[in-house]
Protein backbone atom coordinates (compact mmCIF):
# COMPACT_ATOMS: atom_id res chain seq x y z
CA UNK A 1 0.00 0.00 0.00
CA UNK A 2 1.44 3.57 -0.87
CA UNK A 3 1.53 6.01 1.86
CA UNK A 4 0.47 9.38 1.45
CA UNK A 5 2.94 11.84 1.78
CA UNK A 6 2.83 15.83 2.42
CA UNK A 7 3.58 17.61 -0.68
CA UNK A 8 3.90 21.15 -1.64
CA UNK A 9 0.72 22.98 -3.34
CA UNK A 10 0.44 23.85 -6.62
CA UNK A 11 -0.91 27.40 -5.34
CA UNK A 12 1.94 28.41 -3.87
CA UNK A 13 4.12 31.46 -4.33
CA UNK A 14 7.44 32.31 -2.27
CA UNK A 15 9.45 35.11 -1.59
CA UNK A 16 12.59 35.56 0.59
CA UNK A 17 12.34 38.46 2.78
CA UNK A 18 15.10 40.88 3.61
CA UNK A 19 15.24 39.77 7.39
CA UNK A 20 16.78 36.23 5.44
CA UNK A 21 13.61 35.01 6.30
CA UNK A 22 10.31 33.64 3.86
CA UNK A 23 6.75 34.69 2.73
CA UNK A 24 4.65 32.00 1.80
CA UNK A 25 1.41 32.50 -0.59
CA UNK A 26 -1.63 30.17 -1.41
CA UNK A 27 -4.11 31.56 -3.41
CA UNK A 28 -6.63 28.81 -2.67
CA UNK A 29 -6.27 28.72 0.91
CA UNK A 30 -5.37 32.85 0.93
CA UNK A 31 -2.70 32.34 3.16
CA UNK A 32 0.12 34.42 3.31
CA UNK A 33 2.77 33.75 6.11
CA UNK A 34 6.08 34.95 7.42
CA UNK A 35 8.83 32.28 8.68
CA UNK A 36 11.56 33.94 10.50
CA UNK A 37 15.23 32.60 9.27
CA UNK A 38 15.43 30.07 11.99
CA UNK A 39 12.32 28.34 10.54
CA UNK A 40 13.49 28.78 6.78
CA UNK A 41 15.40 25.26 6.31
CA UNK A 42 12.60 23.48 7.21
CA UNK A 43 10.18 24.90 5.49
CA UNK A 44 12.07 24.80 2.33
CA UNK A 45 12.87 21.03 3.48
CA UNK A 46 9.10 20.52 3.30
CA UNK A 47 8.10 21.87 0.23
CA UNK A 48 10.37 19.70 -2.00
CA UNK A 49 8.83 17.92 -4.65
CA UNK A 50 9.11 14.51 -2.98
CA UNK A 51 7.13 15.83 -0.04
CA UNK A 52 7.20 14.46 3.88
CA UNK A 53 6.08 11.83 5.59
CA UNK A 54 5.04 12.99 8.51
CA UNK A 55 3.41 16.25 10.20
CA UNK A 56 6.38 16.00 12.84
CA UNK A 57 7.16 19.42 13.72
CA UNK A 58 5.20 22.92 14.75
CA UNK A 59 6.26 24.43 11.44
CA UNK A 60 5.45 21.84 9.44
CA UNK A 61 1.48 21.52 10.90
CA UNK A 62 1.70 25.41 10.38
CA UNK A 63 2.88 24.53 6.71
CA UNK A 64 0.12 22.33 6.12
CA UNK A 65 -3.11 24.26 8.37
CA UNK A 66 -2.19 26.58 5.25
CA UNK A 67 -2.48 24.88 2.67
CA UNK A 68 1.26 25.09 1.73
CA UNK A 69 1.58 20.93 2.21
CA UNK A 70 -1.62 18.93 0.97
CA UNK A 71 -1.73 15.28 1.15
CA UNK A 72 -0.60 13.66 -2.38
CA UNK A 73 -3.72 12.12 -2.72
CA UNK A 74 -5.41 15.43 -2.90
CA UNK A 75 -6.91 16.46 -6.21
CA UNK A 76 -6.38 20.45 -6.26
CA UNK A 77 -7.37 20.51 -9.71
CA UNK A 78 -10.84 19.75 -8.60
CA UNK A 79 -10.74 22.20 -5.99
CA UNK A 80 -9.78 24.81 -8.20
CA UNK A 81 -12.90 23.81 -10.35
CA UNK A 82 -15.18 23.51 -7.40
CA UNK A 83 -13.75 26.69 -6.10
CA UNK A 84 -15.07 28.20 -9.47
CA UNK A 85 -18.43 26.76 -9.35
CA UNK A 86 -18.93 28.08 -6.02
CA UNK A 87 -19.06 31.55 -7.80
CA UNK A 88 -22.41 30.66 -9.09
CA UNK A 89 -23.98 30.85 -5.82
CA UNK A 90 -27.63 32.43 -5.53
CA UNK A 91 -27.53 33.11 -2.10
CA UNK A 92 -24.70 36.47 -2.59
CA UNK A 93 -25.74 39.73 -4.66
CA UNK A 94 -22.97 42.50 -6.21
CA UNK A 95 -25.23 45.27 -7.12
CA UNK A 96 -22.98 48.12 -8.95
CA UNK A 97 -25.59 51.05 -9.14
CA UNK A 98 -24.89 54.38 -11.50
CA UNK A 99 -27.22 56.77 -9.26
CA UNK A 100 -26.16 59.18 -12.08
CA UNK A 101 -23.97 59.52 -15.25
CA UNK A 102 -23.29 62.52 -15.11
CA UNK A 103 -20.32 64.09 -13.32
CA UNK A 104 -19.10 67.78 -12.28
CA UNK A 105 -15.52 66.84 -13.45
CA UNK A 106 -14.03 66.12 -16.55
CA UNK A 107 -11.13 64.25 -16.01
CA UNK A 108 -8.39 63.98 -18.86
CA UNK A 109 -8.08 60.59 -19.68
CA UNK A 110 -12.02 59.45 -18.41
CA UNK A 111 -14.22 56.99 -21.17
CA UNK A 112 -17.45 57.88 -19.94
CA UNK A 113 -19.40 60.58 -22.47
CA UNK A 114 -22.44 61.88 -20.02
CA UNK A 115 -25.29 61.53 -22.41
CA UNK A 116 -27.77 60.28 -19.61
CA UNK A 117 -28.85 61.90 -16.03
CA UNK A 118 -29.73 59.82 -12.83
CA UNK A 119 -31.17 57.13 -12.01
CA UNK A 120 -35.32 57.39 -13.16
CA UNK A 121 -37.69 57.10 -10.43
CA UNK A 122 -38.90 53.62 -12.05
CA UNK A 123 -35.64 52.02 -12.04
CA UNK A 124 -35.05 53.01 -8.19
CA UNK A 125 -38.31 51.37 -7.72
CA UNK A 126 -37.21 48.95 -9.50
CA UNK A 127 -34.02 48.29 -7.68
CA UNK A 128 -35.83 48.52 -4.35
CA UNK A 129 -38.01 45.46 -5.67
CA UNK A 130 -35.74 43.33 -6.84
CA UNK A 131 -33.63 43.49 -3.62
CA UNK A 132 -36.90 43.02 -1.42
CA UNK A 133 -37.30 39.55 -3.83
CA UNK A 134 -34.45 38.62 -3.65
CA UNK A 135 -33.51 39.11 -0.06
CA UNK A 136 -35.68 36.06 0.82
CA UNK A 137 -32.68 33.77 -0.23
CA UNK A 138 -29.24 35.96 0.14
CA UNK A 139 -27.13 35.91 2.66
CA UNK A 140 -24.89 38.31 1.74
CA UNK A 141 -25.60 41.43 -0.26
CA UNK A 142 -23.29 43.73 -1.48
CA UNK A 143 -23.80 47.64 -3.05
CA UNK A 144 -21.48 49.43 -5.42
CA UNK A 145 -21.86 53.22 -5.74
CA UNK A 146 -20.90 54.50 -9.14
CA UNK A 147 -21.38 57.25 -11.74
CA UNK A 148 -20.60 58.92 -13.12
CA UNK A 149 -19.99 60.87 -9.82
CA UNK A 150 -22.58 59.04 -7.68
CA UNK A 151 -22.73 61.75 -4.90
CA UNK A 152 -24.52 64.34 -7.03
CA UNK A 153 -27.82 62.17 -6.65
CA UNK A 154 -26.61 61.58 -2.92
CA UNK A 155 -30.14 61.59 -2.26
CA UNK A 156 -30.76 58.50 -4.43
CA UNK A 157 -28.37 56.70 -2.48
CA UNK A 158 -30.30 57.48 0.66
CA UNK A 159 -33.20 56.19 -0.74
CA UNK A 160 -31.50 53.14 -1.66
CA UNK A 161 -29.84 52.72 1.13
CA UNK A 162 -32.17 52.87 3.77
CA UNK A 163 -34.26 49.94 2.01
CA UNK A 164 -30.95 47.97 1.44
CA UNK A 165 -30.43 48.11 5.30
CA UNK A 166 -34.59 47.47 6.31
CA UNK A 167 -34.41 44.39 4.08
CA UNK A 168 -31.08 43.27 5.09
CA UNK A 169 -32.18 43.41 8.96
CA UNK A 170 -35.81 41.65 8.04
CA UNK A 171 -33.72 38.90 6.19
CA UNK A 172 -30.65 38.82 8.69
CA UNK A 173 -28.28 39.08 5.60
CA UNK A 174 -24.74 40.33 5.74
CA UNK A 175 -24.83 44.02 4.47
CA UNK A 176 -21.35 45.97 2.39
CA UNK A 177 -21.19 48.81 0.40
CA UNK A 178 -18.24 51.00 -1.40
CA UNK A 179 -18.37 53.75 -2.93
CA UNK A 180 -15.95 55.19 -6.06
CA UNK A 181 -16.22 58.72 -5.78
CA UNK A 182 -13.75 61.79 -7.09
CA UNK A 183 -14.69 63.56 -3.39
CA UNK A 184 -15.83 66.92 -4.28
CA UNK A 185 -19.06 66.54 -2.47
CA UNK A 186 -17.45 63.96 0.63
CA UNK A 187 -17.92 66.70 3.34
CA UNK A 188 -18.26 65.54 6.84
CA UNK A 189 -21.43 65.75 7.02
CA UNK A 190 -22.28 63.05 3.72
CA UNK A 191 -19.22 60.84 5.11
CA UNK A 192 -21.29 60.72 8.41
CA UNK A 193 -24.91 59.92 6.87
CA UNK A 194 -22.77 57.52 4.36
CA UNK A 195 -21.13 55.19 7.24
CA UNK A 196 -24.75 55.15 8.65
CA UNK A 197 -25.88 53.72 5.60
CA UNK A 198 -23.09 50.99 5.66
CA UNK A 199 -20.59 52.44 3.13
CA UNK A 200 -17.13 52.10 4.57
CA UNK A 201 -14.87 51.58 1.64
CA UNK A 202 -14.11 54.77 -0.51
CA UNK A 203 -12.06 54.66 -3.89
CA UNK A 204 -10.78 58.47 -4.18
CA UNK A 205 -8.50 59.54 -7.07
CA UNK A 206 -4.97 61.98 -6.28
CA UNK A 207 -3.07 62.43 -9.26
CA UNK A 208 -0.65 64.74 -7.46
CA UNK A 209 -0.30 67.74 -5.59
CA UNK A 210 -2.11 71.22 -6.31
CA UNK A 211 -1.84 71.49 -9.63
CA UNK A 212 -0.21 68.35 -11.13
CA UNK A 213 -3.67 66.70 -10.17
CA UNK A 214 -5.44 69.72 -11.36
CA UNK A 215 -4.41 69.51 -14.74
CA UNK A 216 -6.10 65.80 -15.29
CA UNK A 217 -8.45 66.07 -12.91
CA UNK A 218 -10.49 69.16 -12.78
CA UNK A 219 -13.88 70.33 -12.94
CA UNK A 220 -16.68 70.74 -15.89
CA UNK A 221 -15.42 74.54 -15.83
CA UNK A 222 -11.98 74.05 -15.68
CA UNK A 223 -11.27 74.78 -12.27
CA UNK A 224 -9.00 73.31 -10.08
CA UNK A 225 -10.02 70.37 -7.40
CA UNK A 226 -7.25 69.29 -5.02
CA UNK A 227 -7.72 71.79 -2.28
CA UNK A 228 -11.22 70.49 -1.57
CA UNK A 229 -10.51 67.18 -2.04
CA UNK A 230 -7.39 67.15 0.72
CA UNK A 231 -10.07 69.71 3.20
CA UNK A 232 -12.70 66.88 3.15
CA UNK A 233 -9.90 64.18 3.57
CA UNK A 234 -8.82 65.71 6.88
CA UNK A 235 -12.32 66.33 7.95
CA UNK A 236 -12.99 62.34 7.21
CA UNK A 237 -9.90 61.70 9.45
CA UNK A 238 -11.54 63.24 12.24
CA UNK A 239 -13.94 60.61 12.65
CA UNK A 240 -14.13 57.65 14.91
CA UNK A 241 -15.45 55.19 12.66
CA UNK A 242 -13.94 52.21 11.00
CA UNK A 243 -13.53 52.82 7.43
CA UNK A 244 -10.95 52.19 4.23
CA UNK A 245 -10.21 55.21 1.89
CA UNK A 246 -7.92 53.77 -0.78
CA UNK A 247 -6.20 56.98 -2.48
CA UNK A 248 -5.82 55.76 -5.74
CA UNK A 249 -3.07 57.39 -7.92
CA UNK A 250 -3.11 57.42 -11.62
CA UNK A 251 0.40 58.04 -13.15
CA UNK A 252 1.37 58.45 -16.97
CA UNK A 253 4.61 60.01 -18.45
CA UNK A 254 3.61 63.30 -17.34
CA UNK A 255 2.94 63.28 -13.69
CA UNK A 256 5.54 60.18 -12.88
CA UNK A 257 7.75 62.48 -11.67
CA UNK A 258 6.04 64.08 -9.07
CA UNK A 259 4.30 61.26 -7.83
CA UNK A 260 7.20 60.93 -4.88
CA UNK A 261 6.06 64.42 -4.01
CA UNK A 262 2.33 63.22 -3.59
CA UNK A 263 3.34 60.35 -1.50
CA UNK A 264 5.53 62.90 0.99
CA UNK A 265 2.61 64.79 0.82
CA UNK A 266 0.33 61.75 1.77
CA UNK A 267 2.64 61.23 4.59
CA UNK A 268 2.90 64.05 6.22
CA UNK A 269 -0.96 64.33 6.27
CA UNK A 270 -2.00 60.61 6.30
CA UNK A 271 0.27 58.34 7.48
CA UNK A 272 -0.36 58.48 11.22
CA UNK A 273 -4.27 56.90 9.75
CA UNK A 274 -4.58 53.31 9.14
CA UNK A 275 -7.52 53.41 7.53
CA UNK A 276 -6.41 56.09 4.25
CA UNK A 277 -3.84 53.63 2.33
CA UNK A 278 -2.37 54.16 -1.40
CA UNK A 279 -2.77 52.29 -4.71
CA UNK A 280 -0.93 53.24 -7.86
CA UNK A 281 -1.87 52.08 -11.25
CA UNK A 282 -1.19 53.28 -14.79
CA UNK A 283 -3.65 55.59 -16.96
CA UNK A 284 -4.39 53.83 -19.91
CA UNK A 285 -6.64 54.51 -23.27
CA UNK A 286 -10.27 53.53 -21.71
CA UNK A 287 -12.00 54.77 -24.65
CA UNK A 288 -12.16 58.33 -23.87
CA UNK A 289 -11.99 61.32 -26.12
CA UNK A 290 -8.44 62.34 -25.04
CA UNK A 291 -7.36 59.26 -25.99
CA UNK A 292 -4.80 59.52 -28.83
CA UNK A 293 -3.42 62.06 -27.12
CA UNK A 294 -2.94 60.55 -23.41
CA UNK A 295 0.87 60.08 -22.45
CA UNK A 296 0.62 57.00 -21.35
CA UNK A 297 3.41 54.29 -20.65
CA UNK A 298 4.15 51.60 -21.58
CA UNK A 299 3.17 48.33 -20.23
CA UNK A 300 7.04 47.39 -18.77
CA UNK A 301 7.69 50.87 -17.34
CA UNK A 302 4.18 50.77 -15.77
CA UNK A 303 4.52 47.31 -14.39
CA UNK A 304 7.93 48.46 -12.93
CA UNK A 305 6.42 51.67 -11.56
CA UNK A 306 3.41 50.17 -9.83
CA UNK A 307 5.80 48.66 -7.44
CA UNK A 308 8.39 50.97 -7.37
CA UNK A 309 5.77 53.49 -6.32
CA UNK A 310 4.22 51.45 -3.70
CA UNK A 311 7.61 50.30 -2.21
CA UNK A 312 8.48 54.10 -1.66
CA UNK A 313 5.04 55.13 -0.25
CA UNK A 314 5.64 52.11 2.19
CA UNK A 315 9.36 53.31 3.18
CA UNK A 316 7.90 56.82 3.72
CA UNK A 317 5.10 54.94 6.21
CA UNK A 318 2.37 55.02 4.11
CA UNK A 319 -0.06 52.06 4.32
CA UNK A 320 -0.75 49.95 1.37
CA UNK A 321 -4.02 49.95 0.45
CA UNK A 322 -6.25 46.81 1.52
CA UNK A 323 -7.04 46.11 -2.01
CA UNK A 324 -3.30 45.00 -3.35
CA UNK A 325 -3.48 42.12 0.03
CA UNK A 326 -7.10 41.29 -1.08
CA UNK A 327 -6.78 41.00 -4.72
CA UNK A 328 -4.65 37.62 -3.99
CA UNK A 329 -7.89 36.69 -1.99
CA UNK A 330 -9.54 32.94 -3.46
CA UNK A 331 -11.60 34.36 -6.09
CA UNK A 332 -10.71 38.25 -5.28
CA UNK A 333 -8.75 38.98 -8.83
CA UNK A 334 -11.71 37.58 -11.17
CA UNK A 335 -13.04 40.63 -12.88
CA UNK A 336 -16.91 41.21 -11.27
CA UNK A 337 -17.85 41.28 -14.64
CA UNK A 338 -17.09 37.83 -14.82
CA UNK A 339 -19.29 36.63 -11.84
CA UNK A 340 -22.70 35.45 -12.26
CA UNK A 341 -24.01 37.15 -9.09
CA UNK A 342 -22.45 41.10 -10.47
CA UNK A 343 -24.83 43.15 -12.26
CA UNK A 344 -24.55 46.89 -13.18
CA UNK A 345 -27.36 48.70 -13.01
CA UNK A 346 -27.21 52.20 -15.67
CA UNK A 347 -29.24 54.93 -14.44
CA UNK A 348 -31.69 54.22 -17.37
CA UNK A 349 -32.28 50.75 -16.18
CA UNK A 350 -30.30 49.22 -18.77
CA UNK A 351 -27.94 46.44 -17.01
CA UNK A 352 -24.40 45.74 -18.38
CA UNK A 353 -21.42 43.56 -16.71
CA UNK A 354 -18.81 46.04 -17.08
CA UNK A 355 -18.57 49.62 -16.35
CA UNK A 356 -16.10 50.59 -18.75
CA UNK A 357 -17.65 49.70 -21.86
CA UNK A 358 -20.93 50.79 -21.74
CA UNK A 359 -21.10 51.38 -25.69
CA UNK A 360 -20.50 47.94 -26.41
CA UNK A 361 -23.75 45.91 -27.50
CA UNK A 362 -22.06 43.07 -25.91
CA UNK A 363 -21.92 44.88 -21.65
CA UNK A 364 -25.48 45.85 -22.71
CA UNK A 365 -26.92 42.38 -20.88
CA UNK A 366 -30.46 43.13 -20.44
CA UNK A 367 -32.64 46.21 -18.33
CA UNK A 368 -34.38 46.07 -14.99
CA UNK A 369 -38.32 46.98 -14.64
CA UNK A 370 -40.26 48.98 -12.08
CA UNK A 371 -41.60 46.01 -10.93
CA UNK A 372 -37.90 44.36 -9.94
CA UNK A 373 -38.01 41.86 -13.01
CA UNK A 374 -34.26 41.34 -14.99
CA UNK A 375 -34.90 40.92 -18.45
CA UNK A 376 -31.77 39.07 -19.11
CA UNK A 377 -29.83 38.01 -22.22
CA UNK A 378 -28.26 35.05 -21.15
CA UNK A 379 -25.94 34.54 -24.45
CA UNK A 380 -24.25 37.54 -23.68
CA UNK A 381 -23.92 37.06 -20.08
CA UNK A 382 -22.42 33.78 -20.67
CA UNK A 383 -19.94 36.02 -22.78
CA UNK A 384 -18.51 37.63 -19.70
CA UNK A 385 -18.72 34.37 -17.05
CA UNK A 386 -17.18 31.43 -19.12
CA UNK A 387 -14.16 33.06 -20.91
CA UNK A 388 -11.37 32.63 -18.47
CA UNK A 389 -9.67 29.45 -17.20
CA UNK A 390 -12.57 27.14 -18.49
CA UNK A 391 -10.63 27.64 -21.81
CA UNK A 392 -7.18 28.24 -20.51
CA UNK A 393 -4.55 25.44 -20.22
CA UNK A 394 -2.04 27.82 -19.10
CA UNK A 395 -4.84 29.48 -16.13
CA UNK A 396 -5.66 25.66 -15.35
CA UNK A 397 -1.97 25.23 -14.23
CA UNK A 398 -1.18 28.68 -12.64
CA UNK A 399 -0.40 29.15 -9.29
CA UNK A 400 -2.45 32.26 -8.96
CA UNK A 401 -5.74 30.81 -10.72
CA UNK A 402 -7.80 30.32 -7.65
CA UNK A 403 -7.39 33.79 -7.33
CA UNK A 404 -8.28 35.53 -10.91
CA UNK A 405 -9.51 31.85 -12.73
CA UNK A 406 -8.15 33.50 -15.65
CA UNK A 407 -10.73 36.67 -15.53
CA UNK A 408 -9.44 39.25 -14.17
CA UNK A 409 -10.30 40.94 -16.91
CA UNK A 410 -12.35 38.98 -19.58
CA UNK A 411 -12.14 42.37 -22.02
CA UNK A 412 -8.68 42.72 -21.99
CA UNK A 413 -8.82 38.71 -22.96
CA UNK A 414 -11.05 39.70 -26.00
CA UNK A 415 -9.76 42.50 -27.70
CA UNK A 416 -5.66 41.32 -27.37
CA UNK A 417 -6.28 37.99 -27.13
CA UNK A 418 -4.08 37.93 -24.83
CA UNK A 419 -4.30 36.38 -20.79
CA UNK A 420 -5.38 39.09 -18.40
CA UNK A 421 -3.13 38.43 -15.86
CA UNK A 422 -3.45 40.69 -12.71
CA UNK A 423 -0.55 42.93 -11.77
CA UNK A 424 -0.08 41.18 -8.58
CA UNK A 425 0.58 37.70 -10.22
CA UNK A 426 3.19 39.40 -12.49
CA UNK A 427 5.17 40.70 -9.80
CA UNK A 428 4.29 37.98 -7.06
CA UNK A 429 7.53 38.12 -4.84
CA UNK A 430 7.89 41.84 -4.95
CA UNK A 431 4.24 41.88 -3.48
CA UNK A 432 4.57 39.81 -1.10
CA UNK A 433 7.98 41.34 0.14
CA UNK A 434 5.62 44.54 0.30
CA UNK A 435 2.90 42.93 2.22
CA UNK A 436 5.54 41.86 4.61
CA UNK A 437 6.84 45.31 5.18
CA UNK A 438 3.43 46.90 4.92
CA UNK A 439 2.74 44.47 8.02
CA UNK A 440 5.90 45.57 10.02
CA UNK A 441 5.13 48.78 9.33
CA UNK A 442 1.15 48.18 10.97
CA UNK A 443 2.22 46.81 13.84
CA UNK A 444 5.51 49.34 14.96
CA UNK A 445 2.05 51.81 14.14
CA UNK A 446 -0.15 50.04 16.51
CA UNK A 447 2.70 49.38 19.41
CA UNK A 448 3.59 52.82 19.56
CA UNK A 449 -0.31 53.86 19.88
CA UNK A 450 -0.45 51.70 22.83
Amino acid sequence: MVQNKYVPSKFNALSHTEDGGLMLYNSYSGAMVHFSPEEKEIVMTSLRRDGIPELDHEVKKELYDNGFIVLSKINEKKRAEFLHHSMHRTDQMHLILMTTEQCNFRCTYCYQHFVKGKMKPEVVKGVKELVNERAKTLSNLHISWFGGEPLLEFKTIEELSKSFLEACEAHDISYSADISTNAWFLTRDVFDKLISWGVRTYMITIDGVGEMHDRTRHLAGGQGTFDRIIENLKAVKESDEEFDITIRVNFDRENMKEVSELIKFVRDHFSDDQRFGMFFRPVGKWGGKNDDELPICNHIISNQKIWDFQEEAVQQGVSMSPIVAGSMMPTASVCYAAKPNSLVIGSDGQVYKCTTVLDEDVNKVGHIYEDGTLDLDYDKLAFWVTNGEENDSGCQSCFFRPACQGNHCPWYRVVTGERPCPYEKRNVRKVLNLIWKNSLMQEEKAKATV
